[in-house]
């Protein structure tokens, strides 16, 4: 009986250690002299990210430049399908209705996120930008991978009328400790694509909380137009945190004051504990600017206008110098 016991002890063991691991959520690496950063990759069923808030390309887990690292897990509880469960920079559209096509679709129909996918309506008084929707189309994503740079290209077509293709690459520089956000959308569908698009950032500079230490510098004077409720201000051209964040406090306001230029896109953030800092600069004007903080992250929104015609396509950028301080 005790070597029958042992046989299938034995065989058990075997069976285990012959057994595939679980998989993960794909992963891609890039490198320059200077920077070394990780990307979660778009997949509908492994992928880190599976919500409907953000787009799914170009979400960055890591990026560490002179022995600073510049993203990671700002969040307490992890789900694929919670709608903040990402790690920074993650962008999103944001339509006027919400997605494309939403307040046409009746209940039971569907609408468009882009960058993620066509997803179904339910039964609700308006759009829920937190909640995640069913998606019922992922549409076509394709990956290809270089040494220093990730392509994405997102297709996706619907009987609304609405399509496109999307197109996002990232990539770093080689003479410079610079990371670059390109991106191109083509309406390749009848209806126009109207639509705002910003990055929420999710910086946490060597995981340092925010407080004293951290400051937010811009190239104008900003003005809050909500109540920083004594935690921040504005100090000329800087916002600054006037005590340590503590557990379920955040900051957040609406920021006005910036122009009509491209040049008022021109965002910085710096630790000075950690000596460090990064400068975010776009190449479209600024439509809207929101601030978002909580203990673990400090997010700059900025929003840029997108009006795409059928047939034709809008391209802008995003650049993150990456910087140490005296």
């Amino acid at each position: 009986m005790a070597r029958v016991i042992q046989s299938i002890l034995l065989i058990c063991v075997l069976l285990g250690a012959a057994a595939p691991a679980a998989a993960g959520p794909p992963e891609a690496e890039i490198s320059s002299r200077f920077i070394k950063a990780k990307l979660y990759l778009p997949d509908p069923e492994n992928g880190y990210y599976r919500a409907t808030r953000f787009d799914w390309s170009g979400i960055i887990s890591s990026l560490q430049y002179a022995g600073h690292e510049y993203f990671g897990v700002w969040f307490s509880r992890y789900d694929p399908k919670i709608n903040d469960a990402v790690t920074g920079p993650a962008e999103e559209f944001l339509s006027a209705d919400g997605g494309l096509g939403y307040d046409a679709a009746k209940p039971g129909g569907t609408f468009i996120r882009i960058g993620v996918g066509v997803v179904r309506k339910p039964e609700e008084p308006a759009y829920r930008r937190f909640y995640t929707y069913e998606i019922v189309d992922h549409g076509q994503w394709n990956v290809r991978q270089g040494k220093d740079r990730v392509e994405f290209t997102h297709t996706l077509a619907s009987e609304s009328g609405y399509a496109y293709v999307y197109r996002k690459t990232v990539r770093l520089e080689k003479n410079r400790p610079v990371m670059v956000i390109e991106h191109s959308l083509r309406n390749t569908g009848r209806l126009p694509i109207e639509t705002m698009q910003y990055n929420h950032n999710f910086f946490m500079i060597d995981k340092l909380p925010s407080g004293p230490d951290v400051s937010v510098v811009f190239p104008f004077e900003p003005k809050a137009l909500a109540d920083l409720r004594g935690r921040a201000e504005v100090r000329g051209r800087e916002l600054v945190f006037l005590r340590p964040l503590e557990s379920r406090q955040s900051v957040f306001t609406e920021l006005a004051g910036f122009g009509a230029s491209a040049r008022d896109y021109d965002i910085r953030i710096e630790n000075r504990k950690a000596k460090a800092g990064v400068r975010i600069t776009g190449d479209r004007p600024l439509a809207k600017l929101d601030f978002w903080s909580i203990p673990t992250t400090v997010c700059p929104e900025p929003y840029i206008s997108l009006r795409i015609e059928p047939g034709r396509k809008s391209d802008w950028k995003i650049s993150y110098e990456f910087y140490t301080l005296p």
